[in-house]
């Protein structure tokens, strides 16, 4: 439920709990800037300390005091005059005429520029551009605009706040709104014990490099050149093993670009020194796409001794077949999967709005055995139901502020192994039969909290009832597991649908292709994987009837 908050400086209060958070626990990693920062901004009057957060809060860096009304606060220009003096804060800033513009409104550009511009009614853009010409130099606000009586402001510590920010949160996807829409109850938490040593940068240089980092990242999907985003990313060794997993997957992004563009060399020294999950089959695939077989077959036999992933076991098993074609070589025996039932349905197109899985979804559902579109909420939430101990098990570097939506490491290589004590015990529950009231029990009592597994949305009594009486505890304890082998690989590829037949306590999954779809890698994975443990899975190819 959305709560009314009574407090007016919600987020004055926010922000100091941030300000108080970073200064107990990060206080060793913090620059003088930072520190004098934290220690000046408690002594500003209330309504300054408030507006100075209102305008961190916003987007950009410039603003017009008459843009500032809140009113908690009271004049702007009053409460801003606390902040002039400690140079966080500029008034009448010089502005660039791209600035400028963004500041005032048409009307405004015309009593300002005049007779400079020829034509009152066009688009501002087009006002822009005819201004550059004669008003190329940079001036202050008042200078530009001599009859406004409005005050222009420049925030100067933005930049400052970011990276406190950073601190706090470990990312810079997350902002000043989580506290907000936690405080409204629109987002909610798990509580968890977090401890003094649980920090998401341990030096100064975690801190150092995660900025680098995010700069070559927004540079690159700018669309700078490659080659100089590849030059300032830094290559040396970092003391923190998600940083380096930042790195390795923007370096797999670069080589993506460089194969995109056909540049076969710059690709695979890219992906030949990356170490993300995929690089080492890109590899092999410029290689053959450059036509250098023989080092693309070497590469191929190094990884079929030891894949990294299932992914990679699929992907070489495509490639290999090709290759010994390339090179000569005898032909290979084809893998056979476990066999998969097939579903074939021709159906007449429904009028209106319509969706493939729904309309196979209606055809196959009946009174005695009703169908639901699951895909992959259904399997994960039953994960993450019966493991919500374990996931948020409170283990050092798991968690470091109260906003996670799930644990920092969770797509880590080592997530199940950091946890391994915590997650047998909840898949212990299988077999004494437990494991229903633990699910029932965080269905009600965890409602709404946010989590990476549960999907909230998704679920109902009716469809967690008929799962828990129809699908085998030991079906339920194969997709844990292998949820569990590769977290990131193997939480998506589900079926779509899934029928339960209560009265017989049995169900199936159904993934569902429609004219022209073919079955993903991901879903090839998980269909062969419950084919190969005798679980009920069928592939339904959908197909129109021709009109007569």
């Amino acid at each position: 439920m959305i709560k009314v908050l009574e407090n007016e400086f919600y987020y004055l209060d926010n922000f100091q709990r941030v300000l108080d958070w970073i200064s107990e626990r990060y206080r060793d990693l913090l620059v003088d800037e930072e520190l004098a920062f934290l220690a000046a901004f408690p002594a500003l009057p209330r309504n300054a300390r408030a507006l100075f957060v209102r305008m961190v809060m916003r987007k950009g860096a410039l603003f017009r005091a008459s843009k500032l009304s809140y009113a908690e606060i009271g004049c702007p220009r009053e409460a801003c005059a606390h902040l002039l003096a400690t140079g966080w804060v500029e008034a009448d800033p010089v502005l660039s005429l791209d600035e400028l513009f963004d500041l005032l409104s048409k009307p405004e550009i015309a009593a300002a520029f005049g007779a400079l511009l020829p034509h009152k009614n066009a688009r501002k853009a087009e006002q822009l551009e005819a201004l550059r010409a004669a008003c190329a130099d940079d001036r202050p606000y008042s200078s530009w605009h001599p009859d406004c009586t409005d005050l222009a402001l420049r925030i100067l510590v933005k930049p400052l706040c970011d990276r406190l920010r950073l601190i706090f949160f470990g990312n810079l996807h997350q902002d000043w709104t989580e506290f907000v829409l936690s405080d409204l109850g629109m987002f909610r938490f798990e509580p968890v014990e977090i401890s003094q040593a649980s920090r998401g940068f341990r030096s100064r240089a975690d801190v150092d490099h995660y900025l680098r980092l995010h700069d070559c990242k927004e540079r690159f999907y700018a669309g700078e050149s490659l080659d100089e985003v590849l030059r300032d990313l830094p290559s040396h060794v970092f003391d923190n093993d998600w940083l380096v997993g930042r790195r390795e997957k923007l370096l797999f992004q670069i080589g993506q670009g460089y194969e995109k563009l056909k540049d076969w060399d710059n690709a695979h020294a890219v992906y030949a020194r990356c170490r993300f999950p995929g690089a080492r089959g890109r590899a092999i695939r410029v290689l053959e796409k450059h036509e250098r077989f023989d080092e693309a077959h070497a590469l191929l036999r190094l990884a079929q001794a030891a894949p990294e992933s299932e992914a990679e076991r699929q992907h070489l098993m495509r490639i290999a077949p090709r290759l010994a074609r390339r090179l000569g070589h005898a032909r290979l025996p084809a893998q056979r999967a476990a066999p998969v039932e097939r579903l074939d349905l021709c159906l007449p197109m429904p009028a209106g709005d319509w969706w493939v899985e729904g309309v196979v979804r209606e055809h196959l559902a009946c009174e005695a055995a009703p169908v639901f579109y699951v895909e992959n909420a259904l399997a994960n939430s039953l994960f993450g139901l019966l493991c919500w101990r374990a996931v948020f098990a409170a283990i050092p570097g798991a968690f470091f502020h109260p906003f996670h939506r799930g644990p920092a490491d969770l797509n880590s290589p080592d997530f199940h192994q950091r946890r391994q004590a915590e997650f047998a015990a909840c898949l212990a529950q299988l077999e004494d039969g437990s494991y229903r009231d633990t699910i029932r029990a965080n269905y009600r009592d965890k409602a709404g909290i946010a989590s990476p597994f549960v999907y909230w949305g998704a679920l109902s009594d009716e469809l967690l009832e008929l799962a828990l009486a129809c699908i085998p505890p030991a079906h339920l304890r194969k997709w844990c597991e292998r949820i569990l082998a590769d977290v990131k690989a193997n939480h998506t590829g589900f079926p779509d649908l899934i029928q339960f037949w209560p009265l017989e306590g049995r169900y199936t999954m159904i993934e569902v292709k429609g004219p022209g779809d073919r079955l993903q890698d991901n879903q090839l994975r998980w269909i062969d994987y419950c084919a190969a443990h005798g679980m009920p899975v069928s592939v339904c190819y959908l197909q129109w009837e021709q009109a007569a």
